[in-house]
């Protein structure tokens, strides 16, 4: 927007740098005191007073000049072939002689992005003057995937693309193959993050995402001789869907010590100094509803050195090395997802990361809020804050010490605004998965956060002291502080003490939290406090992205693509189970999806196998308890089947591919196992000629969201075998019933609501009960305990070297025979090769396979990120949609 307001700026300021800044300057060369100038926030975000005055400061023959030049994006094919024509030619500066599928890709993003940019300042703009509540979701992962096919999806113009670039020269899958996926995440939670903003944005909330802007990735993950090795994901040469916004930047402070002192009215007012300056420099990425002009903004933070990227001093002395050394260290905190924590180093970082995250998001979210001149006490009806775990937890304390350090509230006025602004959503059960942070730690990084945590702990405390007066053990229980050696601050408890609302994600979780691991908050709090939002996919991306011709045939039975804003209406297809060539495409396109996987399969390993076997499919983060293990041991036991079986026996067998595919986090030994054996079993079966194609078995390498996309519309059969009472809720589970393919797992997670939806005929239960689980583990250390004999056997196979060096994967072993089992991989062995065979009865008879695949399909509108978001909306975030007017 054009102001005059330029004018009023003093002519002998110094401009800020944008090029290599000014340093502290030492000695009698140069004025004292030259520093680097401090960024000046430019015009842009204004409060929605502040907009109208500004626009009633432009004269009015500038506005008609701007009105009249507006720009608009492309409408048509002949539009968008001039968008991407221009943006080659210019932005590019190629020509038709050398624009590569690389440069269409490019050009076309660029075409997309410049109408993106529009609906998103307008949608910016609309939510400014409307002045309504905003949630922000605060999440260290956004496993966001491709965007340039969400994009032309989204806004209705894939069809317009296609036909644009094949007259330019270029088949559509060809230029969006050219996509790096962002990398962003990791698992479930970055993933549900994305399905989340795309839920946010479709139902036109007004929100922001808040996350960090990783330089390298969590790591890209390569395959080696059976290993993984990790290397940089160099995702961000080339992205056009960011926009760098160095006008807002952040300080953040870690490390130096805090004073105290009391002022005129007896208040103790307290000081953080010192330390280390680190800049948080703002990236905006647009998030596009589905038919709608709502785009959201998701911000990510990028860390910078406060001093400059480059130390002009030190380089002119000779120190070439350290002149650049303040910026690598800073780069450092945003450089990777999730850095190795076995080291102390890398605790510290990881610590840094989070509170580098919040305080920057928090200082945004106040910034916003104060323009709007409202009371401090209308803070929670103007902001709601979603913590996604327990990653962003310190945002409480940082929300805390900015009312009470910074703006001066009483302590208590600002506990009771910090606890009902912000929601936490807990996605584990597992206590050791339950980040806690050492005491020293704390003290040396983040000294002021700490003495408030310990606030916040005393005055917890004393309320639960006043209501259990005579129960010591409980305050010790659920003391944020932990009294152990070193003592540590138990973050999910923090989480808990500062939100108004704690939610599960499926509803076996939610009644296990309320059980188990928070039994006595729920004592202190009441039952209330805690609540359940069972997990969501966007059918966007997971049905009408990832298997277009499957969103075809479904919406020429349901008559439009309402399914895709309220997938209740899938039930319509169920009409048309019986009908023969309704059968028959459903069928066709399952095969013609798996033939695409196969070809893959083929081109990134070599390895030939069949479309007309069935896809036995497990694709997530690979970690013990989702048991990835016992998967393997179970295909080792087919296998050893097979081979004891004479050739004329082996006809009757279900041919069969397993296939694997996820990332072990660097740090972790045994999933890293896990994928050696997988692959060392691969090598060995998939050479023996006795078999064939009766069993093959594939790692596909750096598993990600565009991979996904690919593979899980052509599963027959997906894996979701986590020990019971382990996996929050899953929603890969939920990802592969949508294609049309059937589940095989326990009950655990949403599986539970998953059976309830879709009918106990149409999924494959085996394995003991969560409530079961405790007692099992108990009875292997105290009492008699035996390994099921099929599992022995395959233990003796792997022992006598059958597939390579049995030292490698002896951790497996002794797990399961000597250190307890504590995933039950035992115990559920037997259960699963009973349930594996009862699969390949099943799908023997085709007929009966395809009823089951259009009924699951058919049940599954509960599980839309939109009724997830609704959800939240309602019981939690007390929000409302933001009228949109169509476009």
């Amino acid at each position: 927007m054009a102001s005059n307001t330029t004018q009023r700026v003093p002519l002998r300021e110094r401009r800020p740098s944008v090029g290599a800044p000014l340093v502290d300057i030492q000695g009698g060369v140069a004025p004292a005191g030259v520093s680097r100038p401090k960024h000046k926030r430019t015009l842009t975000g204004f409060g929605p007073g502040e907009i109208k005055n500004v626009e009633a400061s432009i004269p009015e023959p500038q506005r008609k000049a701007w009105l009249a030049h507006q720009t608009s994006g492309f409408k048509d094919k002949d539009g968008f072939e001039t968008e991407v024509v221009r943006h080659v030619e210019t932005t590019l500066a190629r020509s038709m002689y050398n624009c590569d599928e690389q440069a269409a890709y490019s050009a076309c993003s660029l075409a997309f992005r410049d109408r993106l940019i529009l609906e998103w300042n307008r949608t910016q703009q609309r939510q400014t003057f409307a002045d309504s509540k905003r949630v922000y979701y605060l999440s260290l992962e956004f496993l966001m995937g491709r965007a340039l096919d969400n994009a032309m999806l989204n806004i209705g113009q894939k069809d317009v693309a296609k036909a644009g670039l094949a007259e330019l020269g270029f088949r559509i899958e060809d230029v969006i193959e050219q996509e790096h996926d962002a990398a962003l995440g990791n698992g479930g939670l970055g993933r549900l993050a994305a399905c989340f903003l795309d839920s946010l944005a479709s139902l036109n909330y007004s929100a922001w995402g808040y996350g960090l802007r990783y330089r390298y990735g969590i790591f890209k993950q390569e395959i080696i001789d059976g290993y993984q090795v990790e290397v940089p994901d160099y995702w961000l040469d080339f992205n056009p869907w960011e926009f760098p916004r160095h006008d807002v930047t952040v300080d953040i402070q870690f490390y130096g010590h805090v004073t105290k002192r009391t002022d005129d009215n007896g208040k103790t007012i307290a000081t953080w100094e010192g330390g280390e300056i680190v800049k948080a420099v703002a990236y905006d990425v647009p998030i596009p509803g589905y038919a709608t002009p709502s785009t959201n903004n998701l911000r990510l933070w990028s860390s910078k050195a406060a001093s400059g990227e480059f130390d002009f001093q030190k380089f002119n002395s000779g120190d070439y090395e350290n002149s650049v050394a303040d910026q690598q260290r800073a780069e450092t905190i945003s450089a990777v997802l999730y850095p190795n924590d076995n080291l102390d180093r890398g605790k510290e970082l990881r610590l840094k990361q989070q509170y580098f995250w919040v305080a920057a998001s928090l200082y945004d979210i106040v910034r916003r809020f104060k323009k709007s001149r409202r009371a401090w006490k209308e803070f929670p009806d103007q902001v709601a804050i979603q913590l996604n775990d327990t990653h962003p937890t310190l945002a409480v304390v940082e929300l805390q010490r900015i009312l009470v350090d910074l703006e001066g509230l009483d302590w208590e006025e600002a506990w009771n605004i910090v606890t009902n602004t912000f929601g936490y959503t807990n996605h584990t059960v597992l206590p050791e998965a339950l980040e806690k942070w050492s005491v020293p730690l704390f003290q040396h990084l983040l000294p002021r956060h700490l003495q408030l945590i310990y606030d916040i702990n005393l005055f917890f405390l004393q309320s639960v002291e006043r209501k259990f007066p005579k129960d010591r053990e409980m305050l010790a229980r659920v003391s944020i502080i932990e009294e152990s050696q070193p003592k540590m601050v138990r973050m999910a408890h923090l989480a808990i003490v500062g939100s108004h609302k704690v939610n599960g994600v499926a509803e076996l979780h939610s009644d296990l939290i309320k059980t188990t691991i928070f039994k006595d908050f729920v004592e202190v709090f009441g039952p209330d406090k805690f609540t359940n939002v069972t997990n969501g996919i966007t059918p966007r991306r997971w049905l009408h992205q990832a298997n277009p011709r499957l969103s075809e045939l479904i919406s020429s039975k349901t008559g439009s693509q309402n399914f895709l804003k309220d997938l209740t209406e899938l039930a319509k297809i169920e009409h048309y189970k019986d009908d023969k060539a309704f059968r028959k495409e459903w069928a066709e396109i399952k095969y013609a999806n798996k033939v695409r996987l196969a070809k893959h399969i083929k081109k990134t390993t070599g390895v030939d196998v069949n479309p007309s076997a069935l896809f036995d499919v497990q694709v997530k983060r690979i970690h013990e308890y989702k048991r990835q293990q016992m998967n393997i041991f179970g295909v080792i036991h087919r296998y050893l089947t097979l081979k004891s079986l004479s050739p004329e026996e082996r006809k009757k067998f279900q041919p069969r591919v397993s296939i694997f595919g996820g990332k072990a986090a660097p740090g972790y030994w045994m999933a890293k196992q896990i994928i050696h054996l997988i692959n060392a079993v691969g090598a060995v079966v998939n050479n023996d000629k006795d078999i064939g194609d009766l069993l093959k078995v594939i790692f596909l390498e750096d598993y990600n969201v565009s991979k996904a996309e690919m593979i899980i519309p052509a599963s027959d059969l997906s894996e979701h075998i986590s020990t019971a009472g382990t996996e929050a809720s899953g929603t890969s589970n939920m990802k592969f019933v949508l294609n049309g393919g059937l589940i095989i797992g326990t009950c655990d997670g949403a599986n539970i609501e998953i059976t309830r939806e879709i009918g106990e005929q149409n999924i494959f239960l085996f394995g003991n009960l969560a409530e079961d689980v405790e007692d099992i583990r108990h009875n292997h250390t105290y009492g008699s305990y035996t390994v099921d004999p099929d599992l022995v056997k395959v233990f003796e196979a792997i022992e006598k070297g059958t597939f390579g060096e049995p030292n490698d994967f002896m951790g497996m072993i002794s797990a399961v025979r000597d250190h307890g089992d504590f995933y039950l991989v035992s115990d559920d062995f037997h259960s699963y090769i009973e349930t594996q065979e009862l699969v390949d009865k099943a799908y023997r008879d085709q007929e009966g396979w395809i009823t089951k695949s259009i009924e699951s399909v058919a049940r599954m509108g509960f599980f839309s990120s939109d009724r997830c978001i609704n959800e939240y909306a309602e019981g939690i975030w007390n929000i409302e949609p933001l009228a949109v007017k169509d476009q």
